[in-house]
């Protein structure tokens, strides 16, 4: 009697471990990222560029799914991803970021832990070769959010981050698209020194840009992060939603994580991060439906456009955006790897 008692137990056991194992399996995991939103068509594209762009997103969301698939946490999971992308010329961010209307180069950056809403900002930085890291190291190691300009750039030598010279952001594409912007801004001066009115004339596609990323890690942790590198031929140190926790960056574990992408000023006052995650959270929408009504609500119909990519505390992913394309990518436990630039 007594061996069947012990057998019993043991079997009662190796159950409990079994079932213990298949839900700790069983806890989804997701990342979701973005290049930017805009006047994104095909015919502006040939073959070898549409491919070099789906590759380098889906090297990217592949990299930071690897993160979580072997255990890792959300917030090495995205950082991991923007890195790929800052390293790019493709994206505007890192190596890739467009030029101030001065010629110089000022980056911005922010990300956010959903666990416990710690976040790290920075805004303003010159020579910092990855300015997500820098986030990161001021929501670690710092008792500010946010730091800017050479405050920022001392802390990150302090932090032992790679800096490099300006001129590592320097690009081709980037520089022609400077030119064609200040040529617009003469066509529209005849004399008048409004700023805004200059600004308002120019097209969408100098006014946005960014790389961002969402995930959920298997222990139900959610993290967002947005990186810039702000907007062509911007002035007077203008800084945009990507460094703002709320508008251009949010994530909660109650609710979503969200990284956004578009004309910042909009984003800025319509509080577009935060205001997704707390329709997810007071009013339980769906982060597709809370998406979409901020997305293509009150912003949009006042001249914001862009996008956001959303995940929530079940996996779901959500990436709407109001403009004619968004290069965007996700995976997760449940969906295959998707890659996206066109609407």
């Amino acid at each position: 009697m007594r061996t069947l008692t012990v057998l019993a137990a043991a079997l009662s056991l190796m159950t409990s471990i079994h079932a213990k194992a298949q839900t700790q399996s069983a806890s989804p995991i997701a990342i979701a990222i973005h290049g930017g939103a805009g006047t994104i068509e095909r015919s502006r594209f040939t073959t070898e560029q549409e491919q070099a762009y789906r590759a380098k997103l889906k090297e990217a969301v592949e990299a930071g799914y690897q993160v979580l698939n072997q255990g890792g946490d959300s917030l090495d999971a995205i950082t991991r991803a923007i890195n790929i992308l800052e390293d790019s010329p493709f994206f505007n961010a890192g190596k890739g970021a467009v030029y101030t209307y001065d010629g110089h180069h000022e980056l911005d950056a922010s990300i956010m832990d959903g666990k416990n809403r710690q976040a790290g900002a920075v805004s303003g930085v010159k020579h910092v070769k990855n300015p997500i890291n820098l986030a990161r190291e001021i929501m670690d190691n710092s008792v500010h959010v946010m730091l800017s300009g050479e405050g920022a750039e001392t802390f990150a030598k302090q932090q032992g981050l790679e800096l490099v010279n300006s001129q590592y952001f320097n690009t081709p594409h980037r520089r022609e698209a400077l030119q064609r912007a200040k040529e617009k801004l003469k066509q529209q001066e005849s004399g008048t020194k409004d700023y805004q009115a200059l600004h308002n004339a120019l097209p969408q596609a100098f006014k946005m840009g960014t790389v961002g990323a969402v995930a959920l890690d298997k222990n139900g942790n959610l993290a967002a992060g947005t990186s810039t590198g702000g907007m062509t031929a911007k002035r007077y140190g203008r800084i945009g939603d990507s460094p703002i926790i709320g508008a251009g960056t949010f994530a909660d574990n109650a609710s979503c994580a969200v990284s956004a992408t578009g004309h910042g000023e909009y984003f800025i006052r319509y509080n577009v991060a935060a205001d997704i995650c707390a329709r997810v959270s007071y009013q339980n929408k769906s982060i597709d439906k809370a998406g979409k009504e901020v997305i293509f609500g009150p912003m949009y119909k006042a001249g914001g456009t862009g996008g956001v990519i959303i995940v929530d505390k079940k996996g779901n992913v959500s990436m709407p955006f109001n403009t004619k394309g968004m290069y965007r990518a996700s995976k997760s436990s449940h969906s295959p790897t998707y890659v996206g630039i066109f609407k």
